[in-house]
Formats: C-alpha cells, sequence, structure tokens
C-alpha cells in the first residue's frame, strides 16, 4: 500500500482475505475505467480514489501494471504533465474504446450481480 492511504485495520479483515483479492482482481480494471470517466488522473491518484473504499483498496504492485495493460488494450491513453511537486506525472485518459467497454461492464452488472445474489440465497436453487 501506499503510505498515506487507507489501510485495513485489525488482522483478518475480511478486506485483505483471499475471496476479497479475488473479487478485486475480476472488477478493479472497470473500477478504475469509471474514475477515468471524469477526467484523467495519475497513479497515485487513483490509488488515493480507490483506497476510500476499503474492497478496492490496492497497492502500486497492482494499479501500475493494470494500468500498463489498459493503454496496451487501447482503454486508456496516457499523457505527462508537470507537477508542481516534482518531475512530470503521467495522466491516464479513457478513449473511447475504454469508455465502450466500461458501457458494457454497467450494462452487465446488475444482472451479473443479482445472478450471483440469487446463486448466494439459501433455498433458492432448486
Amino acid at each position: 500500500m501506499v503510505p498515506g492511504i487507507a489501510q485495513h485495520e485489525g488482522a483478518g479483515d475480511p478486506a485483505d482475505g483471499p475471496v476479497a483479492t479475488q473479487l478485486r482482481k475480476g472488477v478493479l480494471e472497470y473500477c478504475v475505467l469509471a474514475l477515468l470517466r471524469d477526467g484523467p488522473r495519475y497513479g497515485v491518484e487513483l490509488l488515493q480514489e480507490l483506497g476510500r473504499f476499503p474492497m478496492l483498496a490496492t497497492s502500486q504492485g497492482t494499479i501500475y501494471p493494470l494500468l500498463s495493460r489498459l493503454r496496451r488494450a487501447g482503454l486508456a491513453d496516457t499523457f505527462l504533465r508537470d507537477s508542481a511537486s516534482g518531475p512530470s506525472r503521467r495522466y491516464y485518459t479513457l478513449t473511447d474504446a475504454g469508455r465502450s467497454a466500461l458501457a458494457e461492464f454497467t450494462a452487465l452488472w446488475p444482472a451479473f450481480r443479482k445472478t450471483v445474489d440469487h446463486v448466494l440465497t439459501p433455498g433458492e436453487n432448486p
């Protein structure tokens, strides 16, 4: 985790467990795309925003490879911007393909969530 970014309290926090890790892997890409929807952001800024939500909090070792994959897949683009507090920062923006991927995920997510909720509810499956 990045110093100063939300940390999970207490040992055994469910947000730090293997199930949460697997769930996070499945949706983190789309959550990052959603954060980019409103405008350009740089890596640490994305980490801070994700850190506001314990189930989405991640590390630099996860976010930067994910951002590279998004760029290589054509879902995000980058540019450098001067920083008043150090070297230039690499900002990430959403491409048209990224907007399409996010729209598809957004359309599918409610039915996916409803299906999983149905399967997980005891007595709901014959």
